[in-house]
């Protein structure tokens, strides 16, 4: 193993705590366990079923089978939580906004990779579309940044959300270079917000495509993924949300504002992954993705919102457009057939997995070189051979997890924070070794690029149908 990644980054001296232990939590433990100097003895994990049990013992953490409910989860993190420990959660189906509460309550440190509601507020039909989207999630995390000086909360920085807010940083500053255009690296949203509008950057896609595949098909009436599952269709079923950009001229026929806190964001009265995207990827070339809601797509469009005089005066468009791997797809095909009722069997793919790569970046368009796009191109292989329990999804969600931990450690009293607040070159300088082949590129390509082989097409008939959003 090359020294570089075998490098300690921090010294803690209270107990991580972790809670959950699926495919992340457990493809992220041997990183804790080689990156961060802290005994072995002070990480312990709860979680609700066996699923991370051989991986636990295989390193000799201790672990305990626990359901964690809003009727119990004050006393029972409370009693295994102290000032200057961490609470890592990386679990589904428990109040993000309670733990960091709690957290907060306690001098605890805290890392989530998703805004989680508890269970059942993916699909609560007592809710609106707008107060069950990870919008209405996000401004409750919002309201707890009322105390910047508290114990460090970061949320929401996993890959996607988090390492691709710190990508679409390091995407502008190379644009930048590339372009001519001088600049020091912006030490402020406003500054990042400036050096965006002043490069062009209208649209930002996460652009996703996931070939890995198993040696095993997927089965009628399972659902087969290469991460979480339970957190894919819960986000699936979530209505379609993205960041919503100054340049944009109509709303989709089922597009909604909110009515409620940054107006960075709408959203569309269907579920995610219901909802076809054309993007494009150096590898794939362009593809249909879906538009999975997800944290990022409004996070960074407040971000990089400027504003002159109390009016908006700019922002991108951003969304994510996520291929998964095919078995997935099938699986989503299905499970939108029935009426968005879940699959009775799940299977999370790693072992089995013969080849593939998962191609992960953020493709930035709209500014006078075309569309360029920055990311990770990270094989099965290369997973394998770089971290233990983790495929080539997982590696880009746990380097991710990884950073984040290390960076609150090391800022212990930040408040609460989004991946956008802290330093890119910090978390990539952890994340990087772990990330593959980083790759930037430059294509002419566009949403209207080449459509109407087959068919004629009026372009003009339909601004939001096929120059704005661009949705298939």
């Amino acid at each position: 193993m090359a020294n570089d990644i075998a490098k300690k980054h921090v010294s803690f001296s209270g107990r991580l705590l972790m809670l959950g232990a699926g495919s992340i939590g457990q493809g992220v433990l041997p990183l804790l366990l080689r990156h961060i100097d802290m005994p072995k003895e002070n990480i312990s994990i709860l979680t609700s079923d066996t699923r991370g049990s051989a991986v636990a013992k295989s390193f000799g953490i201790a672990e305990e089978i626990l359901s964690i409910t809003r009727n119990n989860y004050r006393d029972v993190l409370s009693a295994r939580l102290k000032r200057g420990d961490f609470l890592l959660n990386l679990s589904v189906d428990i109040s993000s906004v309670a733990l960091v509460k709690l957290c907060r309550e306690l001098g605890v440190l805290y890392l989530d990779t998703c805004i989680e509601p508890w269970a059942g507020g993916y699909t609560d039909l007592s809710l609106s579309p707008s107060q069950r989207s990870n919008y209405a999630l996000r401004e409750t995390a919002l309201a707890l940044m009322d105390d910047p000086g508290a114990s460090t909360a970061v949320i929401a920085h996993g890959a996607n959300p988090g390492l691709v807010s710190h990508f679409v940083k390091q995407a502008l500053l190379n644009l930048a270079a590339d372009t001519g255009v001088v600049t020091d690296v912006p030490n402020s949203r406003d500054g990042w917000g400036r050096l965006a509008q002043s490069l062009g950057v209208k649209v930002i896609h996460i652009a996703e495509r996931d070939t890995q595949i198993a040696n095993t098909p997927k089965q009628r009436g399972e659902f087969v993924n290469t991460w979480s599952i339970d957190g894919f269709i819960g986000e699936g079923c979530q209505p379609a949300e993205l960041g919503w950009g100054t340049h944009e001229t109509a709303l989709p026929p089922d597009g909604k504002h909110h009515e409620f806190g940054c107006d960075a964001a709408i959203y569309l009265q269907r579920p995610g992954a219901s909802t076809r995207v054309r993007t494009w990827t150096p590898m794939e070339g362009p593809f249909h993705g879906f538009l999975i809601t997800h944290n990022e797509a409004i996070s960074i469009a407040d971000y990089l919102t400027l504003s002159e005089g109390g009016t908006v005066a700019y922002r991108p468009t951003v969304h994510y457009a996520y291929h998964p791997c095919d078995d997935a797809v099938l699986s989503i095909h299905e499970l939108a057939g029935k009426n968005w009722e879940a699959q009775t069997t799940q299977r999370l793919i790693q072992d089995e997995i013969v080849s593939g790569v998962d191609e992960l970046g953020v493709l930035l368009m709209g500014h006078e070189r075309g569309a360029y796009w920055f990311g990770s191109q990270l094989s099965i292989e290369d997973a394998r051979a770089l971290c233990p329990h983790n495929n080539a999804t997982s590696l880009q969600v746990t380097a991710a997890v990884l950073a984040g931990v290390i960076w609150a450690m090391e800022n212990p009293r930040a408040g609460v924070v989004e991946a956008d607040q802290i330093s890119h070159a910090r978390v990539l300088e952890i994340a990087l070794p772990y990330l593959g082949h980083m790759e930037g590129a430059y294509s002419d390509w566009t949403p209207l690029f080449e459509r109407a082989v087959l068919f004629d097409e009026d372009l003009d008939a339909d601004p939001w149908q096929f120059k704005n959003f661009r949705v298939v």
